[in-house]
């Protein structure tokens, strides 16, 4: 009698040959991420270092000077940055979550003209920021003539990190579970409280990551500002959105370019108070995140 064997599934044979493929692919992306982690704790290594000497409370107490080094500070810088910051997240976020939510949940992705806004916005993600400074000097700055204030590279900052947010919020809202919204639908909920009670809340850790992204990158942002003709040295703190500022990037621009070894220290020190507050940011930002991920 002859004994039949069961056939191999053909995942099963597909599955020979892989555990090493899959471990060298591992062991590659370890690689890469040791790499990127080793040259950043170079870089921070660095940088502390170096200005230690002047990580102290003249730092941030003091405003910038170019005849003393030694008593230098960096206090509009930090409040300069902070205001744009602030501005920024006031007017860039709710504009690009609303923005995405209407893409995604009630355009008609037929009509000519949705395809259109989709085009512009993935080809403004990639614009680069100097284009955005020339813009906000010809429109912001001149035609509506608002000068260079706080107002003014807010504006300018907001345009520039309003695509990422826009394509971020839009992947999160896409990533959301059709089930969903359909429950909420059959229940008798309307749509709109269907996104602003299930989809929003739910997508929120995904909205937050690109947040994150975007403002990191205009915290860090010079080139918008040069091409505005910010001052280097500003030697008192924003009073309002029409006062004229200086932002810590330009400082640090500014110290690093003078030939004095007193002034490399300080952009050293400036550096380090800049990624502080980036940091501080990212974290209370993650602490959202993490707290609607454990709830959805």
């Amino acid at each position: 009698m002859a004994i039949l064997s069961t056939p191999r599934s053909a995942v099963q044979l597909a599955s020979q040959g892989r555990p090493l493929k899959e471990h060298l692919f591992r062991i590659a992306l370890l690689a890469s991420l040791a790499i990127a982690l080793a040259f950043l704790a170079m870089l921070l290594f660095y940088v502390v270092e170096e200005g230690w000497p002047r990580l102290n409370s003249v730092l941030w107490e003091n405003q910038p000077s170019i005849r003393r080094p030694e008593t230098s500070g960096i206090q509009s810088g930090i409040f300069g940055t902070l205001w744009i910051i602030s501005l920024t997240a006031l007017m860039a976020l709710p504009t690009g979550i609303l923005a995405a939510i209407y893409l995604e949940e009630y355009a008609d992705r037929t009509k000519w003209y949705n395809k259109l806004i989709e085009l512009n916005i993935s080809n403004l993600a990639a614009v680069p920021s100097i284009v955005y400074g020339i813009l906000g000097l010809g429109i912001i700055a001149r035609w509506l003539q608002f000068g260079f204030t706080v107002m003014t590279g807010a504006v300018t900052i907001s345009l520039l990190v309003l695509p990422i947010v826009i394509i971020s919020a839009r992947e999160a809202i896409r990533a959301v579970p059709p089930s969903i919204r359909e429950g909420s639908l059959a229940l008798g909920a309307t749509q709109w409280q269907t996104i602003y009670r299930q989809v929003l809340p739910a997508s929120i850790p995904g909205i937050a990551t690109g947040s994150i992204l975007a403002l990191s990158r205009a915290i860090g942002e010079a080139a918008p500002f040069l091409m505005l003709g910010a001052a280097t040295l500003v030697r008192f703190n924003p009073e309002g959105v029409w006062s004229s500022f200086t932002v810590l990037p330009l400082q640090i621009y500014s110290f690093i370019s003078r030939p004095q070894e007193e002034f490399a220290i300080l952009a050293a020190a400036a550096i380090v108070i800049l990624l502080a507050i980036l940091l501080l940011m990212n974290s209370v930002a993650i602490w959202l995140r993490n707290r609607y991920q454990k709830r959805w």
